[in-house]
């Protein structure tokens, strides 16, 4: 399976959009919105931010695997 380690954050205060690269073997708990300076944390369902609010899970999720257990 190909994963795809680039996604589209966007961000739920202020609607900005901002392309990132995902690290393969950990989660982003953290992520600072460009634009308004809000800092994204992962839902409470989620291993991480790009599970939360971007165009593509992380890539543990894509495998298959947990997030939290990839680092």
């Amino acid at each position: 399976m190909e994963v795809i380690t680039r996604s589209v954050v966007a961000c739920p205060n202020c609607g900005a959009r901002t392309e990132a690269e995902m690290p393969t073997d950990a989660c982003v708990v953290f992520f600072e919105c460009e634009s308004c300076h809000t800092v994204l944390r992962p839902k409470a369902s989620d291993c991480c931010v790009f599970c939360s609010y971007a165009s593509v899970i992380c890539p543990p999720v894509q495998l298959r695997q947990d997030c939290r257990r990839a680092s």
